[in-house]
């Protein structure tokens, strides 16, 4: 990986993760290839709007966990 890209350490459900920064919530959910209107995420132990997924940028060191709501009949 090249020197030059800052690389964030995320702990996502607790797994250790690494992806390029910067990133926000939607965009970890999009890398994650989840579907973004079926989540729950709560970032450092607090609940993420949804209609804050865009704006809210990830850190380093940062602790998520991520609910996928799975329809069923």
């Amino acid at each position: 990986m090249d020197a030059s890209i800052e690389v964030l350490s995320l702990t996502i459900n607790g797994e250790q993760r690494a992806f390029p920064a910067p990133l926000s919530v939607a965009e970890l959910v999009t890398a994650l290839e989840l579907d973004i209107r079926k989540v729950a995420v709560e970032l450092n132990r607090e609940i993420v709007p949804r209609s804050s997924y865009g704006s809210v940028r990830l850190n380093s060191g940062d602790g998520l966990e991520i609910v996928h709501f799975i329809g069923g009949g």
